[in-house]
């Protein structure tokens, strides 16, 4: 049975509650805009790849306001299920109700879901996810004996970080080969100045030497660090000094201390910062 419609007995969101009404600060790196009002056009699902911090959510937060539709968002981890995505029953009061998961909630709405770090998720997700995120978009909902088929507005989105991959946390091919992929990066210094400034206040002679120390981290990548500092941790950095932190601490605090608990590391990183400060 497929069903357009929401069952009887079932808790139902009303799409304004996950509507973004004020719009988010995103500067565009390339053409990643053009290219997900195209994919959303057509009806195929988004797949965002790159490393943390470098402003996949901030911008799925943007097309979400652009396109005018819910955004639902979900952080994926290891005991993530399918259940948890699609729904489950519960007693209420005395009575069973069916309560739609996250993903289901989207696709009622015609909104967009997007799962946060999906290799972090178990694998029995890919059930629930590759009959939406194919020619067929729909979700099945084996508990109520259920096929849900979602509306045109609707459309899936996933980001993962291929830095973090591994034999038991990769995205398998017959997954990866239902997206359209955008490919994220750190963005280049001028334009990442502007975003540190325009987030915080900050002077452009600081906000210049937290990208550099952004660029010095970023290149101990692999030996000794699993990531730089991305854009997000000098943003917080930088609110830090804004609000009277002194630069070294700020930088200990918000950039150090965040990438590491290697003693060894981070008395380096903070010798980085001291030679900038």
């Amino acid at each position: 049975m497929t069903s357009k419609t929401a069952p009887l007995h079932a808790k139902v969101l009303k799409p304004e509650s996950h509507l973004i009404r004020k719009k988010p600060y995103y500067e565009p790196v390339g053409g990643e805009i053009a290219l997900f009002e195209a994919a959303y056009a057509s009806q195929i699902p988004v797949l965002l790849k790159g490393p943390t911090g470098c402003g996949k959510t901030r911008f799925m937060e943007y097309m979400a306001w652009r396109l005018k539709r819910p955004l639902i968002t979900v952080s994926c981890h290891d005991d993530l299920t399918a259940s948890d995505l699609v729904g489950r029953y519960l007693i209420t009061n005395n009575e069973t109700v069916w309560v739609d998961g996250p993903l289901a909630r989207a696709v009622r709405c015609g909104g967009i879901c997007y799962l946060d770090e999906v290799v972090e998720a178990r694998k029995d997700t890919t059930v629930v996810i590759h009959p939406l995120a194919d020619d067929r978009r729909i979700l099945p909902m084996e508990k109520r004996g259920e096929l849900l088929q979602a509306p045109k507005e609707f459309v899936l989105t996933m980001s993962y970080n291929p830095g973090y991959q591994s034999v038991l946390k990769e995205l398998k091919q017959s997954t990866r080969q239902r997206f359209v992929a955008i490919e994220f990066s750190y963005p280049e210094a001028e334009l990442e100045r502007k975003i540190i400034m325009t987030e915080t206040g900050l002077d452009a002679g600081t906000a210049d030497k937290l990208i550099r120390l952004a660029h010095m981290t970023r290149n101990l990548k692999g030996n000794g660090l699993d990531e730089g500092a991305s854009t997000r941790l000098l943003v917080h950095a930088a609110k830090l000094m804004a609000r009277g932190i002194a630069p070294r601490a700020a930088c200990s605090g918000a950039v150090a201390e965040a990438l590491s608990d290697d003693p060894e590391m981070l008395r380096a990183i903070n010798e980085l910062a001291s030679s900038l400060f």
